[in-house]
């Protein structure tokens, strides 16, 4: 009996080998002309974005971090099935830009980006037709109270659901201030499979908080740019 399960468990193990996508193959799709292509793509529109941040509000750029790994597919799976045995290499990009700011002007930096996402083709997301956003204005004005109702304290993020997220350090002084989290540092990798850029790499929140008093966190979300799956 022993034998036959001991029989049984090199199968499953040499059918968990086949299928998954070679370390060779995955550096071979991750530098192909046209990985390279949408990767630059991709990468260039958030930089694009992020540029108009800083340049029509009252945010003042210090910090941008860059994730991007590609990652071979899975053998078939037989019983936990996420589909990563669907393709042959997916690669995924993660953005972050860390903004300093004055804590002292919190009501005209919001109310400021609010009115650089009121054009209709702003890439900003955020405008005064969003209402919870021109209640934190009035919040951070002294003229309501917490936005999210009685007892939720003072707010902390503005989110666009496939756009960006932003983040801010909390600048009331009653109760625990829920402040940025520091940069991680990059992991080992080498491109193209895996990147991991600091720019500059001198820079962290702490610099940021010290210099502008504050730090906003624009989170971009993470984009599958370049999948190949097995069937292609």
């Amino acid at each position: 009996m022993a034998g036959l399960v001991g029989m049984a468990l090199l199968a499953v193990s040499a059918c968990a080998q086949d299928g998954a996508t070679s370390p060779e193959t995955v550096r071979e799709l991750a530098g192909s002309a046209e990985a390279v292509s949408t990767r630059e793509q991709v990468e260039q529109g958030i930089r694009k974005t992020v540029d108009h941040w800083d340049a029509h509000t009252a945010l003042t750029l210090g910090l941008v971090t860059l994730d991007d790994s590609c990652v071979g597919g899975k053998a078939e799976e037989w019983f936990f099935q996420d589909g990563d045995d669907e393709y042959e290499i997916r690669c995924t990009m993660y953005v972050s830009a860390y903004f300093g700011a004055d804590p002292r002007r919190m009501p005209d930096t919001i109310d400021g980006i609010l009115t650089a996402g009121d054009p209709e083709n702003s890439p900003i997301p955020f405008g005064h037709d969003f209402i919870y956003a021109t209640k934190v204005v009035d919040y951070y004005r002294g003229r309501t109270g917490d936005p999210q109702g009685p007892g939720t304290g003072e707010p902390r993020e503005l989110f666009s659901a496939g756009t960006v997220t932003l983040d801010w350090d909390q600048v009331r002084r009653s109760g625990t201030r829920q402040l940025i989290e520091e940069v991680p540092s990059c992991a080992p990798g080498v491109p193209p499979v895996k990147r991991c850029l600091r720019e500059p790499a001198s820079a962290g929140v702490a610099t940021l908080r010290r210099e502008y008093g504050m730090v906003f966190k624009l989170v971009f979300p993470s984009s599958n740019y370049f999948t190949v799956y097995k069937d292609d």
